[in-house]
């Protein structure tokens, strides 16, 4: 075996052991884009994540040249190229030398920069078994194309960055399978203790009231029974907020179940098909639901509307109400915990909230959320 070999397979080794200690995806591609780059003829490289609909999305990048690094790397991120179009299709195979890439061409025409001697690229999918999760495209200066060698190699690191994406998503799902089994648990448990205790106390407060001749023990036991229906009314959103009953039927259906809960109605317009990943519709069903607990408390009216605009990329949540609205001061903290709430889910899932109100004129809120 020549002395490359036994280089490259150290090589691979060391990648190896990076990918399986880094637990987030970005900081592993980029470690080993690094490592991979420093070890081999390669001189630069950019990591690619494709989703399923086919969208594209720059993960890490090593090395670029400034016309290539410009504004955040707009260059690489606008248009669409070979490869991706290739990798869409699923035409493409293996490791393979670009002859035209339209992104590097418009970079150099557009003279934001040092291109680097950086005119063609080298790319290969990222994978594990028959799953696909992206492009890995590395170039070098003045180099047209790349060796049967050099691309074997390139397939090697693609095969382990691939295969530690999926554990990286395996994990994940894990993860939220055990969120969604803790939160099944705490709903099953307050309901059985303490949704059961509140009920309780609401039957013998009633019974209390009837049973009391003077008018002030009365009407004790007639104020104990209302605080009790209003902490149980609470606690039953609490549980289904935990494990919301009526969303396997659907964003609107279960929407409509938690309003009706509330004692709300709540009335529904959907433009487009409602057809979304599992975690947007979630996200989208949380946020609603604290719109609709804000409806409950806050707003004045039993009744409220939706409506869902579905797009090829995002999707638009208005929840809207016709009651006492607030003040909308930019100088102020969000008024409440839970508007707070709804605005930490929408970025975590890289949306946005905002808000439309009025005092005495109602309320909308604006949920859009990228799918």
């Amino acid at each position: 075996m020549h002395s490359k070999e036994f280089s490259n397979i150290g090589l691979l080794k060391e990648i190896a052991e990076l990918l399986n200690e880094e637990t987030e995806m970005i900081p592993m591609l980029q470690g080993a884009l690094r490592k991979f780059l420093a070890g081999t003829q390669f001189e630069t490289g950019w990591i690619f994540f494709i989703d399923i609909k086919g969208k594209h999305q720059l993960l890490a990048y090593e090395n670029l040249p400034t016309a290539l690094e410009d504004g955040s790397c707009h260059q690489l991120q606008k248009g669409g190229c070979w490869c991706v179009s290739k990798y869409r299709s699923g035409e493409l195979k293996k490791a393979t030398n670009i002859i035209e890439c339209q992104r590097i061409e418009s970079a150099i025409d557009s003279k934001v920069g040092d291109y680097g001697g950086i005119t063609h690229h080298a790319t290969v999918a990222l994978q594990s078994g028959q799953e696909r999760f992206g492009l890995l495209n590395v170039a070098s200066p003045y180099t047209v194309g790349f060796t049967d060698d050099e691309l074997a190699l390139l397939e090697s690191v693609a095969f382990q960055m691939g295969s530690a994406i999926k554990r990286i998503l395996l994990t994940k799902q894990e993860q939220e399978m055990a969120l969604v089994q803790e939160r099944n648990r705490l709903a099953r448990d307050l309901h059985d203790s303490v949704n059961q205790l509140l009920f309780s106390v609401t039957l013998t407060a009633r019974g209390g009231s009837e049973m009391a001749e003077h008018p002030q023990v009365k009407a004790t036991f007639r104020e104990i029974q209302h605080l009790t229906q209003e902490a149980l009314t609470e606690m039953r959103a609490l549980i289904w907020q935990l494990r919301p009953k009526g969303l396997e039927s659907g964003l609107i259906e279960g929407l409509k179940g938690y309003a009706e809960m509330l004692g709300l109605s709540l009335n529904a317009n959907v433009s487009g098909v409602i057809n979304l990943p599992s975690r947007t519709e979630e996200t989208l069903f949380r946020i609603a639901q604290e719109g609709l607990n804000n409806v409950r408390k806050h707003a004045g009216v039993q009744e409220a509307e939706l409506f869902i605009t579905v797009t090829p990329s995002d999707v638009l949540l208005v929840l809207k109400d016709e009651g006492g609205g607030f003040q909308m001061d930019s100088n102020v903290r969000l008024p409440s915990i839970g508007i707070q709430s709804m605005q930490d889910r929408a970025r975590a899932a890289r949306g946005s909230v905002d808000w439309v109100s009025e005092m005495g004129k109602g309320t909308e809120i604006l949920i859009r959320l990228p799918y």
